[in-house]
């Protein structure tokens, strides 16, 4: 029997270096440059390219760590170095794990490199779900898709908001609801290829925070993509709403899909913002002087730091084995994903928010860099399923009950 331990293999022990080194030389002495811009990060991009941090072939050998945890060491250790940034780079997965989740190997094949461009040209990817009223309630999607059989074409209408890299993206995948009987069994994925007619966005938003990402709303006007654009394919989705109009079991719809690939990947940016934070905070107390000796040695602060740093670990290890019992296909009876991403996202926001309390009024300037790291941590418990929802997963899993 395998001897149980939680050491990392060299493999990922180098990962873990190798994208700190990037994240600590490169991407953190431009942080404050770029949050304050509020603009797309081009040069990081192209850098991160021409390192091969960025690329399809990264995000694949990544994936392929039979543990789970080397998307999860990188994701770490990139938004350590920046959210905002970090951001910037790693809202393409969310198109790619679209593509990866529901398409056929041919559009994994086509599309996949087109969402990342290369070192030369860096693009970025966009996937496309949320709507002004449909966020957490994905079934209240308006977005529409229906079937022009004589052009073998897709014809998207509607609206999409607060999307990472909505409108400057290379590929953009949209959700659509294709069969509004079924609810959100009736909905499908798109891919919406570079410089298709009718798709716009008419203006960046500005954020609280992650700010060098760029997030804008969508508007899709008879948007027309080619018959072989529909994640999986025809086939496939006429089968789907045919055994959901008998009232059979279905394998789920195509936004869910996606988040549950990527949810514990953003929990673990969650903790680099969190150790960030405590890290700065711990060597701010060493040597911050009040009263005649460092701040360190108040119990306060030290107690405030012991804590920071036990909420820190216990919420990786829920990461890492939500990562690992994904990997290893083991049923989530106690919706393990779901409590990974609510316990670093809560974990996120009370450790930056400590963090500022603990550095007083220079917290709050930005001299220092907390009060940016107090503002990305918050979106956290929002984006990707907010708190609220990810209980309610977890309460439905836990009792059987059908909690609303």
């Amino acid at each position: 029997m395998a001897e149980f331990s939680l050491a990392l293999n060299d493999d990922q022990v180098e990962l873990r270096e190798w994208v700190h080194g990037f994240a600590k030389d490169v991407v953190r002495p431009a942080a404050a440059e770029w949050d304050a811009r509020e603009e797309t990060p081009w040069p990081i991009l192209q850098e991160a390219a021409r390192a091969g941090l960025y690329g399809f072939e990264f995000l694949a050998q990544s994936w392929a760590d039979p543990t789970g945890l080397s998307i999860l060491l990188a994701n770490e250790e990139l938004f350590w170095g920046d959210a905002g940034i970090g951001m910037s780079l790693a809202g393409t997965h969310l198109a790619v794990a679209a593509i990866y989740g529901s398409g056929t190997p041919e559009q994994v094949v086509e599309w996949l490199p087109q969402c990342f461009g290369n070192a030369d040209d860096p693009k970025v990817g966009a996937f496309c779900t949320t709507e002004p009223q449909a966020g957490s309630d994905v079934a209240g999607m308006k977005t529409r898709a229906r079937y022009d059989e004589a052009r073998d074409e897709w014809v998207l209408t509607g609206q999409k908001a607060y999307i990472t890299n909505g409108g400057i993206a290379n590929v953009h995948v949209v959700t659509a609801v294709v069969d509004p009987e079924l609810g959100s069994r009736g909905q499908a994925a798109f891919i919406v290829p570079p410089r298709t007619k009718g798709l716009e966005s008419t203006h960046k938003l500005r954020k609280l925070g992650l700010r060098a990402s760029h997030t804008a709303d969508v508007f899709l006007d008879e948007v027309r993509v080619p018959g072989s654009c529909l994640l999986g394919g025809k086939e496939k989705l006429d089968d789907r709403l045919a055994r959901a109009h008998e009232g059979r079991a279905s394998t789920g719809q195509a936004a869910m899909r996606t988040f549950e690939l990527t949810r514990p990947a953003v929990a673990a940016q969650a903790i680099g913002i969190a150790r960030a934070a405590y890290e700065y905070s711990l060597d701010y107390a060493k040597d911050r002087v009040a009263f005649g000796r460092p701040i360190i040695e108040n119990q306060a602060i030290a107690f405030a730091l012991a804590d920071m740093r036990t909420e820190i670990d216990a919420a990786r290890l829920l990461v890492w084995r939500a990562a690992w019992m994904g990997r290893s296909n083991q049923p989530f009876d106690a919706a393990e994903g779901s409590m990974s991403k609510l316990k670093a996202s809560e974990v996120a926001v009370e450790v930056t928010g400590k963090a500022v309390q603990i550095l007083g009024g220079a917290g709050f300037v930005t001299d220092h860099p907390v009060e940016r790291w107090y503002r990305d941590a918050k979106i956290y418990t929002i984006f990707e399923g907010t708190s609220e929802i990810q209980r309610l997963v977890i309460a439905r899993a836990i009792s059987g009950v059908r909690i609303s």
